[in-house]
């Protein structure tokens, strides 16, 4: 009887050790929300995604929650520690409590196994659980240095599109697991573009890397249905539900502007440049000059660190149309010779040049040759005001005034708050598909707004300053210009059915307007 058991017990082992689905179906309890411990029956999928990671080296798994991918990765991880020696585990997350959940889900299904089934275990602790055939499962935070220094046999990145620095992680991840002959399973919820784990999907479609991937959205799990996701719909709203849910990269994020409005843009308005011009062909051009119109060029300077690029933005005013735009490296005089070689072509165009460190040099060629139309601000009043803006033709003699526009902590949420407005209100028409894909990783982190770790926003910076000038300088001269305009022509009409002036003394002073809400404007410098 003894031997019979004894037998039984060995071929059990060693289908477990065979087959991970087998192991998991009969043997493995998980904790299933409102039911309690429960027997781990794969769903299809489950068994699909187990498949995967027994057949590919490096994995790779979008995913909707709360469909059990996680749960499916610790019970894959607990088997190899099981029936492998000196397994090398490491989870990493965002966060140590994110990644000790996973090491907490190893944990329930190894004390629930048989007896016969559990591993000796020589070390048990918050994040880390060893055995005695010297496999190892550790949880650890993000750092750049996670991993670095592990003789690593499955690395595993929990919701990895939210891990900050994942690139370096896994780089230095790489270099070991080729060392070990290790293996690696990513797997996250969508997060944006732009991220590493959307860069490693989106090569992973296009065969430029090993991994294998895999996707799973709400709708793969046999207890949804659409009754299920039009509930969540108006519980999380459209946004949330297609991050949380949808496994949708395009649909995710917290991007300035939404993907859904950049997606239109790129099908209504994105086009290729009809001609590139200038000796590094980074000058795209859409429209050339149309001397009956009006142009605003604005240009964001470079650092000099090679690590960002000077811009400028070509804007018809009126039409609020992208009609040139330049990206490129050029050094600070460069620049400047160019930008007023552009600016003079699209008919002396308003010329505004962000002088934040670096831009001064460039600011000082253009001032240096003399453009006439060069962007000037007041100087103790950073934030354009309708009372103190000044904008064609001012030189810097007015010592009231500075050159190009200035950047700061205060103006900077304004001018992308301007920014947004135009662009979700589909106010202007944005040609450049460089812009848009910068606008596609332009987010929101810690109540500012930056470009996504390893990434520009160049581009996006010139874009806002131009829009920002548009909406107040421009539009502020322009209907004090027609005001003036109209009221001049009704002083100067003595025809028709305007009243005749005349010299008697009137009540009134005609020369103060009433500008409402209590205030008035004295017009006496109309008369010379």
């Amino acid at each position: 009887m003894t031997e019979n058991l004894k037998d039984i017990i060995k071929k059990e082992y060693l289908k477990c050790a065979l087959d991970c689905e087998y192991f998991l179906r009969k043997y493995s309890y998980i904790q299933v929300p409102n039911k309690g411990r429960q027997l781990f029956e794969l769903y299809d999928y489950q068994a699909e995604a187990l498949a995967a990671f027994r057949d590919h080296k490096y994995n790779i798994v979008l995913k909707g929650r709360q469909i059990g991918i996680s749960t499916l990765v610790a019970g894959y991880a607990l088997w190899r520690m099981l029936f492998k020696r000196d397994e090398q585990i490491l989870v990493i997350a965002i966060k140590q409590e994110v990644a000790k959940n996973l090491v907490t889900k190893v944990k329930f299904m190894h004390q629930l196994l048989p007896v016969w089934l559990r591993g000796d275990l020589v070390e048990d602790n918050k994040l880390t659980l060893r055995f005695g055939n010297g496999s190892t499962i550790k949880a650890t935070a993000t750092r750049e240095s996670a991993g670095r220094s592990e003789a690593l046999s499955l690395l595993i990145l929990d919701e990895a599109a939210f891990i900050d620095g994942a690139d370096e992680i896994w780089t230095s991840s790489q270099a070991t697991l080729s060392t070990t002959g290790g293996s690696a399973v990513l797997v996250s919820t969508a997060n944006g573009v732009g991220n590493f784990f959307h860069k490693t999907w989106t090569e992973s479609e296009a065969g430029e890397n090993d991994f294998h991937r895999t996707l799973y959205d709400w709708r793969v799990h046999p207890n949804r249905d659409e009754e299920w996701a039009e509930e969540q719909l108006r519980q999380m709203g459209e946004l949330r539900f297609a991050q949380e849910h949808g496994a949708s990269f395009i649909f995710s994020g917290n991007t300035v502007i939404s993907a859904e409005i950049l997606e239109f843009y790129k099908q209504t308005f994105v086009q290729e440049p009809v001609q590139v011009r200038g000796f590094d062909n980074n000058l795209w051009v859409w429209q050339q000059p149309d001397y009956t119109k009006s142009y605003i060029v604005a240009a964001d300077v470079a650092r000099g660190d090679g690590t960002d690029y000077s811009t400028a933005q070509v804007f018809d005013i009126e039409e609020m149309e992208q009609v040139a735009e330049y990206k490129g490296q050029l050094g600070t005089t460069e620049f400047g010779n160019f930008l007023i070689e552009l600016a003079t072509k699209y008919n002396d165009a308003l010329l505004v040049v962000e002088n934040n460190n670096i831009g001064w040099a460039t600011l000082q060629t253009i001032i240096d040759r003399g453009y006439e139309n060069l962007f000037y601000q007041e100087k103790n009043h950073l934030i354009v005001d309708e009372d103190i803006q000044h904008t064609n033709k001012y030189r810097s003699i007015d010592r009231n005034k500075i050159p190009g526009f200035t950047t700061t902590m205060k103006s900077k949420p304004l001018i992308v708050a301007k920014m947004e407005e135009y662009t979700r209100e589909k106010m202007v028409k944005i040609k450049s598909t460089r812009l848009i894909d910068e606008l596609f990783v332009f987010i929101y982190k810690n109540s500012k707004t930056e470009a996504l770790e390893g990434y520009n926003d160049d581009l996006v910076m010139s874009y806002s300053i131009l829009l920002w000038i548009r909406d107040t300088a421009i539009r502020i001269q322009s209907e004090r210009n027609e005001f003036q305009s109209s009221l001049v022509g009704a002083i100067g009409n003595l025809n028709g059915n305007t009243a005749v002036m005349t010299p008697s003394a009137p009540k009134n002073n005609p020369y103060k307007v009433d500008l409402g809400n209590g205030e008035e404007e004295d017009l006496t410098w109309l008369l010379g």
